[in-house]
């Protein structure tokens, strides 16, 4: 039986960056990630549970958000999303076997959202049970990933609107949950959208940014693998942009770290479930002070 043509996870991204040693000692010493080396040269894969990957780490150099691939059910779904795009006026590229086997997937699109973030649309990903995940580092848990997605992320937009516009056609629900009193007395308003049992898994506001990507979140099924990560970041002196804090909107127990690129990452715990029911909030539950400023969250939350 078809299902509704709309996206229902954040499968898969990719990163470029110029120093991919420091990106594999991040990803598995501080983070927890299984790092996957195999026969291509210009990558690497970073595995956070039994799909062949999560991440893809691209040896480009751009430090930056290279795509982002969203899941959908099946070939039925694949084929009438991709036709309501079309009929909606967007340039959409159907792969040919070669890319989708590249990507490690049955099926595949590509096109650019309203930012001009690069997006794909796949079906089919490559799950890997005979090679279990093993993280890098020893954890009490696990990443939650599963039918919720590898995690979110905040990504730049110029027009807000035509990013909501776009999204809601992918499926996503969501509206502004923070409007954030700024010292220059204006209001930064940040909209956050769900395709799943996660809060959000994609987020963006109308706010000047240097790179597509702000920040990554991803989350742990255990508390103590969070701490762990968090000393892990003062034992090596890595940047924290955001103190230890518990957002409105996802109830998450999280912090903003510097990854090696220079974007975000955000390690949290006990994301609350999406709502449908819209509503907003002006500040945090408590702490994520700004500690380093120059990552694109300087902002007072609570």
């Amino acid at each position: 039986m078809t299902k509704y043509p709309a996206v229902i996870e954040l499968g898969y991204m990719g990163i470029s960056v110029k120093d991919p040693d420091a990106w594999k000692d991040f990803a598995s010493t501080i983070l927890g990630m299984q790092v996957l080396n195999e026969e291509d040269a210009d990558r690497f894969y970073l595995r956070m549970d039994n799909w062949h990957h999560r991440i893809v780490v691209h040896h480009s150099g751009q430090d930056d958000l290279e795509y982002l691939g969203w899941r959908v059910a099946g070939k039925p779904e694949f084929e009438l999303l991709g036709q309501k795009l079309q009929d909606a006026g967007y340039n959409i590229r159907v792969c040919d076997k070669a890319e989708a086997d590249e990507r490690m997937v049955l099926g595949l699109m590509k096109m650019e959202d309203p930012g001009g973030n690069p997006t794909e649309i796949f079906w089919g990903p490559r799950v890997d049970l005979n090679n279990p995940f093993h993280p890098g580092r020893p954890l009490h848990g696990k990443f939650l990933t599963g039918d919720q997605g590898l995690g979110h992320c905040i990504v730049r937009q110029t027009d807000v609107a035509a990013a909501q516009k776009f999204y809601s056609l992918l499926g996503f629900r969501g509206d502004v949950e923070y409007r954030i009193p700024l010292p220059n007395g204006m209001t930064a308003e940040l909209l956050f959208m769900h395709c799943n049992a996660r809060d959000h898994s994609i987020a963006f506001g109308a706010m000047p940014a240097a790179k597509r990507i702000n920040h990554l979140m991803v989350e742990y099924t255990h508390m103590e693998d969070l701490g762990r990560t968090h000393q892990l970041f003062r034992d090596n002196k890595l940047d924290i942009a955001l103190q230890l804090g518990i957002h409105a909107n996802d109830k998450a127990l999280t912090f903003y770290g510097a990854t090696p690129s220079g974007w975000l990452i955000e390690p949290g715990w006990r994301g609350a479930p999406s709502l449908d029911n819209a509503e907003y909030y002006v500040g945090d539950i408590f702490g994520h002070g700004v500690e380093k400023g120059g990552y694109g969250l300087d902002v007072k939350l609570s």
